[in-house]
């Protein structure tokens, strides 16, 4: 799995931080979504596919 985010749509809402916190962080200025980790391990596909779907901006694309 390959994770990309599109921090101009994101809103900051932060749900990816507290899904997956050993993937996303937010930006301290704005809150604007920060991909800590681009191609995460297999332990962790569920919980940032869950992430991916909460995501209200639809900012999170998920590939395989």
């Amino acid at each position: 799995m390959e994770i990309t985010v599109d921090q101009d749509s994101c809103c900051g809402a932060g749900q990816c931080v507290m899904i997956a916190p050993e993937v996303f962080d937010q930006r301290e200025e704005d809150g604007v979504v920060v991909l800590l980790d681009p191609a995460p391990p297999a332990s962790l596909f569920p919980v940032v596919a869950n992430a991916a779907a909460m995501c209200p901006a639809a900012a999170i694309t998920l590939t395989d």
